[in-house]
């Protein structure tokens, strides 16, 4: 059986193209969801993990759909080879464990889009202390101002009621009380 799996990073993104391209490969079943790559609570790639077994072949349309890191990419290849299972990118078609060929450029590509990452944060990075140095940067607006925080509290609300309230997390509590 070949099992899709597909993913954006945000919610404002669409699956269509992958889930297409991954359909258009012959996959039985599709896994999908929007969640970043960062983030290690992918619940569908988990859940596509599990599902395939010994014969399979896991079909992704990119490798940064899959993993974000060589170290996390190596791992989960690994236990998908560990349980039987093949491993194929659409748009990277040297890209296939099920020969020695594709174990090679799976790691070669591994490793690039590892250092694409890097680049793309010192970039990131560098734009950020620019824009401060020019004065435009101010950082992420604050969740909620402090004052709010400390009345509410001074109205005797717990720590915890109070971050529900807003939607804030319970640090985010105990640093406005800590500015008082």
């Amino acid at each position: 059986m070949i099992v899709g799996y597909a993913r954006v990073s945000t919610t404002d993104q669409d699956l269509a193209v992958q889930i297409a391209a991954l359909t258009a490969q012959g996959c039985e079943k599709i896994f999908s969801e929007k969640r970043s790559g960062t983030n290690t609570q992918r619940d569908q790639l988990s859940a596509a993990m599990d599902f395939v077994r010994e014969g399979d072949t896991l079909l992704v349309t990119r490798l940064d759909r899959f993993a974000r890191s060589a170290h996390d990419l190596h791992s989960l290849v690994h236990r998908l080879i560990h349980n039987g299972v093949g491993f194929r990118c659409t748009e990277q078609g040297g890209v296939d464990t099920t020969t020695s060929s594709g174990k090679l450029m799976l790691s070669m590509l591994g490793a690039v889009a590892e250092f694409e990452t890097e680049i793309r944060k010192e970039r990131q990075l560098e734009g950020i202390a620019a824009a401060k140095a020019r004065g435009v940067y101010k950082g992420r607006q604050r969740a909620t101002d402090s004052s709010t925080i400390r009345a509410m509290l001074d109205e005797g609300m717990k720590p915890g009621e109070v971050a529900r309230s807003l939607g804030v997390s319970r640090m985010t509590v105990h640093r406005a009380k800590l500015s008082t």
